[in-house]
Formats: C-alpha cells, sequence, structure tokens
C-alpha cells in the first residue's frame, strides 16, 4: 500500500477522514501510517476541529503556508512529505516519488533553496495497528490507488476527493434516505 491514496467511501463519518484522501508511507506487518493529503488547516472542516491551532514558528510560518492536517495521531509532531529530489540522513523513502523528512535541515534547505522542488507541512498523521487497515479495506470503507506526485503538490485540495472518486468511472455520492 506504501505509495497509494485511500479514498474514504461515504459512509465513513468520521470527520477526520471524511472526504480526505491519505497517502500511505509506511506499511507493514506491525500496521499502517499514512498522511491526508488534501485539508490545510485553512480547511473550514480543519478549523472547526481545531479553531485556535496556532504555529508559533517564524521560520516554518514564512516558508511553508498553507500547513496541512497529516491525521488525528500526534498533532505537535511536524512532517515535510515532498518530492524525492532531496535527501538528507533523517529522509525516509515512501516511494520513488515521495519521501518524508522531520527535521530542521530541511527547512533550512528549502529557506536556501536546496530543498525539494514539491513539499507539504503535514502536522499529525493517521495509523491503523496490524491488520486494521486491511479489514478497514476489506469492509469496504477505503478505495485505494497510486499517487502521483502531481495529484498530491497540485490542483485544488477542495476537488481532489471528487476527482480521485471519479477516475474510477463511478459517481461515488453519499446515499440518503432510508428503507420504507
Amino acid at each position: 500500500m506504501k505509495g497509494h491514496i485511500l479514498i474514504p467511501m461515504p459512509h465513513l463519518s468520521d470527520p477526520y477522514f471524511a472526504h480526505s484522501l491519505v497517502l500511505i508511507c509506511d506499511h507493514d506487518l506491525k500496521g499502517a501510517m499514512g498522511l491526508i493529503i488534501n485539508k490545510s488547516f485553512e480547511d473550514e472542516s480543519i478549523k472547526k476541529i481545531f479553531p485556535s491551532l496556532i504555529i508559533n514558528d517564524d521560520d516554518i510560518n514564512e516558508i511553508i503556508s498553507p500547513m496541512y492536517f497529516g491525521g488525528p495521531v500526534d498533532l505537535e509532531r511536524g512532517f515535510l512529505l515532498h518530492s524525492s529530489d532531496f535527501t538528507s540522513e533523517e529522509t525516509t523513502p515512501v516511494s520513488h516519488d515521495f519521501s518524508l523528512t522531520s527535521n530542521s535541515e530541511i527547512i533550512d534547505a528549502i529557506k536556501a533553496g536546496t530543498g525539494p522542488q514539491q513539499f507539504r507541512m503535514m502536522l499529525g498523521y493517521a495509523g491503523w495497528d496490524a491488520g486494521q487497515l486491511e479489514r478497514e479495506i476489506e469492509n469496504g470503507d477505503w478505495l485505494f490507488q497510486k499517487a502521483t506526485p502531481d495529484f498530491i503538490f497540485t490542483g485544488n485540495d477542495s476537488e481532489k476527493w471528487s476527482s480521485a472518486t471519479q477516475s474510477f468511472g463511478i459517481n461515488i455520492a453519499p446515499v440518503t434516505g432510508g428503507i420504507a
């Protein structure tokens, strides 16, 4: 699943994951870790959940805007999801196209113009215990597809979920109403 995006089905009512796209960054027998890639802290739905989150780091605020909600786990932890054209000792490859770095060296490199060409600052992450994600996929909670840098780093974030669901050739819209 590494390097793929998870697309939640409309029946997932969790406010963290509704209309979110999650890039899987690590997946093994111990579980999975991913980052929500389409919800910035400027997004109205995220503002409702975190109305008073303020990042008090001028270096980060100066060069990285907007900041993204990576998931509900460990919100004080920051990650830079970036193109694989930058590496350091602290960089973890996700796929051929994506890497993760979680230290101040990358912030300095971005400021100096020697950092990655494409990046997103993420706070928090999404995590699954061993077998949990597989059960959720079997249950029909998620679709998944290969991620591309263009899709992750460009375009309108508010349209990405719709675009991802439409790529399957079906209209995944919430079903309303009940059984009579």
